[in-house]
């Protein structure tokens, strides 16, 4: 064997969980600030090129590096070194040609996807990006690898890098290239040249990394199968979440088109003019995805939990540990959404200054996001419920209902002169509040024992409504007593915060919201029920 270490489950996801977190703090201090370097324009142009990028990327690496990291696992597990060879040659073969697809696309036919987004100044943003796509497809293969072998540290290592890189590359090139007098999209794409830089050193280190411990493990005396046979099961086992990956990153290019195509076609609005409108909506997302990243710690635990319970047809099982990630979930994302949704003004203006009349224009869209993150959490967690079931296509039709839901509103909305850019916050809500309901629903016939939704909400639902009605009037009272500018606002914001928080914290343990069996859903569960004194 090689020298690197094997984790344990629980090591794997200790050290993803770390990486994760140091990523999305990597990403907010990148974000940002690129948002107020650029503006409401100049995003779009960023995030039209990053439409595009998700999207082929989604259809090269979104489900077949777990199919390859099970299909090593499984070679690994009986000591099969050679079909671990084959397996990793294979789906390397696959992927490179995945990859030279999408990077040919972005490289060659740049022009006309920036013509599809109705945008044609996302031009540069698109070709700074294009090397990116087989620069990933050959860095997941190496993944699926290592994450195979039960080695969670070089994905973690790869993702340090990527995210560290495209902050101290991409952001300063921006803010250069912009102080310089270079138009907006050439902002952007010195930002997009810090996200393709990162891919290729995450790239080159996965590559040494690979290079350096494979050792002898790659060869041994059995016999493999032959590639056809490992490549169809590559695809059988990785084709399906690629279709549900794919179709949102899918829905997310049919959505900025279609609101760019109506602002332009049928209202009327230049290019740049639309483009300011939909960047205005782009400033919330950043947020709007915030609550969802607390997913994970409980998703993680949730899976194989439930699927084992399944296995034994341990309804009462199944049943407690749906209903506390039900409650976790209740417990996070609403007071999460509704505080966004309430002080979404002043959190807009505290983030970006320098843009002061674009984060007011972004308060609507914020204000309605922050309810639909709520969705978005229950939508993530029912359809981690679906797959411990084994469900795996459910979650894919209800997001497909949903999403075409929130093209069509979209197309309705943003073409009328009333409404236009406000639309759009509007289709993205009522998506998520559709996917949410039919997840609800089916997990409600999946389960042997049902669950009642109404007992698990209602205690969140209302400590987060007196939390949302404290964060308003503490806001409200300091703003018309604290005088200044940028610090005053900034002071009533963080103080309306805690004051929010605090509340809500109190009434979590006098309303006896969460239990000690609750928090071991959690990393560190019971080491918190001890210093809360929760039993």
């Amino acid at each position: 064997m090689s020298r690197e270490n094997k984790q344990s489950f629980m090591g794997g996801v200790t050290v993803m969980a770390v990486s994760t977190v140091f990523v999305k703090i990597c990403g907010a201090f990148y974000k940002i600030p690129l948002n107020n370097i650029l503006g409401d324009e100049g995003v779009t142009h960023f995030m039209s090129a990053y439409n595009i990028y998700a999207f082929l990327l989604t259809l090269s690496t979104a489900g077949l590096p777990l199919a390859l990291s099970k299909l090593i696992s499984e070679a690994n597990a009986t000591g099969r070194r050679t079909q671990m060879r084959r397996c990793f040659n294979t789906a390397m073969a696959l992927f490179v040609a995945l990859g030279i697809a999408g990077t040919a696309a972005m490289l060659l036919f740049t022009e006309q996807l920036a013509g599809i987004m109705h945008n044609s100044m996302a031009y540069w943003p698109i070709k700074a990006l294009g090397v990116s796509v087989i620069c990933v497809s050959i860095m997941c293969a190496y993944r699926g690898f290592a994450q195979g072998r039960q080695n969670m540290v070089p994905t973690a290592v790869s993702q340090f890098i990527e995210a560290l890189f495209k902050l101290v590359i991409g952001l300063p090139l921006a803010g250069y290239l912009i102080h310089a007098g270079q138009p907006l999209e050439i902002g952007a794409a010195g930002a997009i040249v810090g996200v393709s830089a990162g891919t290729v050193l995450a790239m080159l280190y996965m590559v040494r990394n690979y290079r350096k411990n494979r050792g002898p493990i790659l060869w041994g005396t059995d016999v493999p199968q032959s590639h056809g046979v490992i490549l169809r099961r590559l695809l059988g086992l990785g084709i399906p979440i690629t279709i549900g990956q794919a179709g949102m990153s899918l829905l997310n290019l049919l959505d900025q088109t279609i609101i760019l195509g109506q602002l332009q076609n049928v209202l009327g609005l230049q290019e740049r003019e639309a483009a300011a409108l939909y960047g205005q909506y782009t400033f919330s997302s950043t947020l709007f995805n915030l609550p969802a990243a607390f997913l994970p710690a409980v998703a993680v635990s949730l899976i194989p939990a439930v699927s084992v319970a399944v296995a034994r047809r341990d309804h009462r099982e199944v049943n407690r540990v749906v209903t506390t990630s039900f409650r976790l979930i209740a417990m996070l994302a609403l007071p999460a959404g509704v505080g966004l949704s309430v002080l979404a003004g002043p959190i807009l203006l505290l983030l970006y200054p320098a843009r002061r009349e674009t984060a007011i224009a972004a308060t609507y869209h914020l204000q309605m996001l922050g309810v639909a993150s709520i969705f978005v959490c229950i939508m993530l967690l029912t359809n981690s419920i679906m797959q411990a079931h084994g469900k795996v296509r459910l979650p894919i039709y209800t997001m497909l209902i949903g999403g075409g839901v929130k093209v069509l509103i979209n197309y309705l909305l943003v073409a009328d002169p009333e409404i236009n850019i406000k639309g759009a916050p509007i289709g993205t809500l009522v998506c998520y509040l559709l996917i949410a309901v039919l997840n609800l629903a089916i997990v409600h016939r999946l389960l042997e024992k049902k669950p009642n939704y109404f007992l698990i909400f209602a205690k969140p639902a209302l400590a987060s409504v007196a939390m949302g009605g404290t964060a308003w009037a503490v806001y409200g009272l300091l703003s018309r007593t604290i005088t200044g500018g940028y610090v005053k606002s900034s002071l009533c914001t963080a103080l309306a915060v805690g004051a929010a928080a605090l509340v809500y914290f109190i009434l979590v343990i006098a309303l006896r919201m969460i239990t000690r069996e609750d928090l071991k859903m959690m990393p560190k569960g019971d080491v918190l029920a001890r210093l809360l004194h929760i039993r």
